[in-house]
């Protein structure tokens, strides 16, 4: 028995769903306003939405380009950092290098 009661529930949800769709739906059609109208309002809301999708994209384009830069000055940072530690270290070989020619040569 509670099979039916289910199927029944999801029946009555499934027309009202569809009612309300095929209402709202022809509410647009016969609505009081002209075709000419409504397709201003349609051509309308077109426009602004175009607009804000632009502005969406130019906001996302801004904040890229200022990633992108930050992500070229910390790489160039990292770069120059690296640059002075391999310079560091060879000066270190090299220092021992001459040290142990010294020595070396002072045994000699």
């Amino acid at each position: 028995m509670s099979d039916d009661r289910g199927a029944s529930f999801f029946e009555v949800t499934f027309s009202f769903l569809i009612g309300t769709a095929t209402g709202f739906i022809l509410g647009v059609l016969f609505a009081p306003a002209s075709g000419v109208e409504t397709r201003k309002k349609i051509g309308e809301t077109a426009v602004k939405t175009g607009e804000k999708a632009k502005e969406g994209y130019e906001k996302i384009a801004k904040e890229a380009e200022k990633g992108i830069k930050i992500v070229k000055e910390k790489t160039s940072e990292g770069l120059d950092t690296l640059k002075e530690f391999v310079e560091k270290k060879q000066e270190e070989i090299f220092k021992k290098k001459e040290e142990a020619s010294k020595e070396g040569e002072g045994k000699k």
